[in-house]
């Protein structure tokens, strides 16, 4: 685009005009704590299912209470990255607790999981070899294909029979598999123990970014991995990250010592980039033992997820097939899906709309994200709302 104000002024206008234009809502809280899930959208009270703070972990007041100490002791910030003089104890402790929880031998920290994506697969793969990737990956996936300078392919969502196909068409020089465990946008998982049998099969790398299963689902919390029973022989390379259900901030890669030495020397986004603050750090190792004590908040979100499921196919809510948290409400048009939003809102509950290009053309949709934190009168009333306003809405 060129430098001319009326070709921008042109651009948004076309955004807005094809309903595509987003807006932030500004969220309040008078005390976090005590209030959440009740929250403030723009000075409107209402219950938040926007949240990907599946745990109830983000105002948990003893993690604010470790980030606030840390801050005392280490300093609001790292100062520098990583390599430089940014590296701190609680930096240090955070990788080596992530490592266990995760079963690899070593795990690095990043500043977002962005990062790590783009971090992972720029290191493990090389131009003009193809790197796979499911067609529903997140965008920082398909980003870090690109920008590595491989050849990118998808394959049909979800369908480990297409990425075999893929992969034997390839003639041997596809370098790596890649593909979300939980999917953020339609709440399904991964086919991972037919996947790694093709990986495996292909001399591929299998990289699984898991940032909505860590802490969520297996029966310890550590994940999809957990829950289809692999180990780290067959999934190499496990990204997962800290703002999820851990309720603070930042992400992780792991794997083995050699893998975790290669990104430390290669990945530019970890090089190049200030290191997370310390007190994030101590703030997530806090999260991380009160996750492991408190298994009631897995066990209850995941119960609430089966609840909002059960509830909205008897009052004929268009949800999607989901055993997680996500519980995408499928509405299809730009028009119906806002509108939605908006009554929602007026109503008490904050539920973002989704739109393209987040989602495919045809595939607006009302992400319904579940927690630890919500109360089953809430996920009623969230559905009565629903089907109501649903029944309303224009075709």
């Amino acid at each position: 685009m060129k430098r001319d104000p009326l070709a921008l002024e042109e651009s948004l206008a076309e955004l807005e005009r094809g309903l595509l234009k987003r807006r932030r809502a500004t969220l309040a809280t008078l005390n976090a704590a005590a209030e959440w899930p009740s929250v403030s959208v723009d000075g409107r009270r209402a219950v938040d299912f926007c949240s990907n703070d599946y745990l109830a972990l983000a105002r948990h007041p003893d993690i604010a209470g470790a980030m606030a100490d840390a801050a005392q002791r280490h300093g609001a910030g790292s100062g520098a990255s990583h390599l430089v003089a940014g590296h701190g104890v609680e930096h240090q402790r955070l990788e080596e607790e992530l490592a266990a929880f995760t079963g690899r031998a070593r795990a690095l920290l990043f500043s977002t999981g962005y990062m790590a994506n783009l971090a992972v697969i720029g290191a493990l793969a090389g131009r003009d070899e193809v790197v796979l990737l499911d067609r529903l990956s997140h965008a920082s996936l398909i980003d870090a294909a690109v920008l590595s300078r491989a050849r990118l392919k998808r394959f049909a969502h979800a369908d480990a029979a297409a990425a075999e196909r893929v992969l034997a068409a390839s003639n041997g020089t596809a370098a790596l598999v890649a593909t979300d465990g939980v999917f953020s946008m339609d709440g399904d998982v991964a086919p991972l123990v037919e996947l790694a049998r093709v990986s495996r099969a292909h001399q591929c790398w299998l990289v699984v970014d898991d940032a909505h299963g860590l802490g969520v689902l297996g029966a310890s919390g550590r994940g999809l991995l957990e829950e289809c029973g692999l180990d780290a022989e067959a999934v190499p390379v496990l990204i997962g990250t800290l703002g999820k259900a851990f309720g603070t901030f930042g992400a992780f890669a792991a794997g083995a010592t050699d893998v975790i030495e290669l990104l430390l020397q290669k990945a530019r986004t970890y090089r190049y980039t200030t290191a997370l603050p310390q007190p994030i750090a101590a703030a997530t190792r806090q999260a991380l033992a009160i996750a492991a004590r408190e298994p009631w908040r897995r066990e209850r979100v995941l119960k609430l997820a089966r609840r909002f499921s059960e509830g909205a196919r008897q009052l004929s809510v268009p949800v999607m097939a989901s055993a997680t948290p996500i519980q995408p409400v499928l509405l299809g048009s730009l028009a119906r899906v806002l509108r939605a939003q908006e009554e929602l809102l007026a109503a008490g509950f904050w539920v973002t709309a989704i739109r393209p290009p987040t989602v495919p053309s045809g595939g607006s949709r009302l992400r319904v994200a579940l927690s630890a934190g919500h109360s089953e009168d809430q996920v009623d009333a969230l559905l009565e709302a629903l089907g109501r306003i649903i029944a309303r809405l224009p075709p």
